[in-house]
């Protein structure tokens, strides 16, 4: 298994990700930079951290969106490798067009730094198949711009095919339907504010985030 993390300027969750990824896979992946144009051949799996890139500046991953490397990270989506967006991530493949919506200020104006508890929404994707549909895990945010907007008919496209792959149980930031992650059409994208990168050490208040992980590794070893 191949695996990437990408590092944009305000990156600060990209060792939190290689770290998870080394710890379920048994592989350190490759450190890509934001400025190459190209990805490394062979990639299985490519994942884009949390942070702050370029300062959040204009909109939270507006510029990171437009870096070199995200024409390869569209171009290797559009043959279906995985793409996991946390936090950060997700504004970038928001900002990008990988994934429908934005991701707005929190409704209660306030940097929101603590454990939530997550409503496993889908079951049946490449991200989430060793979860069970509708079970209740916790997973730690940490976001100031986490209020996921769509306008209704995209909502609605996104319900219908079974695009929401978690919910928020309890909603900490004001996103509409109590959206926490979405995936993209193919499945194979998958963008959320939660970090379930923080959550694969029990030493470290819990380890729901490992089954994310596993389900995805775990589709590539019988792909």
């Amino acid at each position: 298994m191949r695996a990437a993390v990408i590092t944009f300027p305000g990156s600060n969750c990209d060792r939190d990700m290689a770290v998870a990824i080394e710890r379920i896979s048994g592989k350190a992946p490759l450190r890509v930079w934001h400025g190459d144009a190209s990805l490394p051949d062979g990639l299985d799996f490519i994942a884009l951290p949390g942070g702050f890139s370029y300062g959040d500046y204009l909109r939270c991953g507006s510029m990171a969106a437009n870096s070199p490397i995200m024409r390869a990270i569209t171009d290797a989506a559009g043959k279906g490798v995985p793409v996991l967006g946390v936090c950060n991530g997700f504004q970038v493949l928001t900002e990008s067009g990988l994934l429908p919506g934005a991701l707005m200020r929190n409704a209660g104006q306030t940097f929101i730094c603590r454990t939530v508890k997550l409503k496993v929404e889908n079951s049946q994707s490449l991200f989430t198949s060793r979860y069970e549909a509708g079970q209740v895990i916790d997973i730690p945010v940490a976001h100031h711009d986490g209020n996921y907007f769509a306008d209704a008919e995209t909502l609605d496209r996104l319900e219908g095919d079974g695009r929401v792959a978690f919910r928020y149980d309890e909603n900490c930031n004001g996103s509409q339907r109590d959206i926490a992650g979405i995936l993209n059409a193919g499945g194979n994208v998958l963008g959320m504010m939660p970090h379930p990168e923080r959550a694969v050490d029990a030493a470290h208040g819990g380890t729901d985030g490992v089954a994310l992980f596993e389900s995805v590794f775990e589709s590539l070893s019988v792909a």
